[in-house]
Formats: structure tokens, C-alpha cells, sequence
């Protein structure tokens, strides 16, 4: 089993910045990506940012220009730096990785517990 642990939420002001990390720990034979997910409207998640082993990083639309993620494959870490907050960023933000427990095993679907992002206009 693979376990996420998110840090980094918490109240901003618009404009504001905000910096998410999610550590990853517990049985890991490899990880393929790492990424952010929020609650959107007709959706259950809705990707905000992700970056793959190679460092491939693929963004919402939505957050483009304002978010960064990066990662620290040593430490099995993500981060999201998120610049020029707006109202509209409120969510719970969730951290999420493909991964597999063992050489043999399926690539898995693992997710954090959710942290909270709340833009003050």
C-alpha cells in the first residue's frame, strides 16, 4: 500500500500564493506520476496539474501560467506552487499517484486524504 500525505493548505487572500506538498510513503516499487486533483461542477475530480517520472507536467487550462508542480523523486515528494490565487481556486485540493506496490503487482490508483484551499476576494 501506498500512503499520501498532503501539507500546505490553508487561507489567502486573492493574489495570494499558496505552496501544496504531498509526500508519498508506505510500499512503493515505483511510481509512474504524481499529481493535483480538485472537486469541479459534473465531474467527481478534475486535474489541476501533474508531472510524470521523466518530469513530463501536464496542466488545467484554468491554472496555467499560475501553478507550478514539481517533484523530488528522492523523496517521493510533490509540490504545487500556486501563484495569483483567485476565489474561483476554493477546494479541497487532493494529491494523487499511479503506482505500484511491488515489480509484480498492477499499477494503482492512490489518493491522499484532501487538503483545503480557500481564496478570499
Amino acid at each position: 500500500q501506498v500512503q499520501l500525505v498532503e501539507s500546505g493548505g490553508g487561507l489567502v487572500q486573492a493574489g495570494g500564493s499558496l505552496r501544496l506538498s504531498c509526500a508519498a510513503s508506505g510500499s512503493i516499487f515505483r511510481i509512474y506520476n504524481l499529481g493535483w486533483y480538485r472537486p469541479a461542477p459534473g465531474k467527481q475530480r478534475e486535474l489541476v496539474a501533474q508531472i510524470t517520472s521523466g518530469g513530463v507536467t501536464n496542466y488545467a487550462d484554468s491554472v496555467k501560467g499560475r501553478f507550478t508542480i514539481s517533484r523530488d523523486n528522492a523523496k517521493n515528494t510533490v509540490y504545487l506552487q500556486m501563484n495569483s490565487l483567485k476565489p474561483e481556486d476554493t477546494a479541497v485540493y487532493y494529491c494523487h499517484t499511479l503506482a505500484k506496490s511491488s515489480g509484480s503487482g498492477a499499477w494503482r490508483d492512490y489518493w491522499g486524504q484532501g487538503t483545503q484551499v480557500t481564496v478570499s476576494s
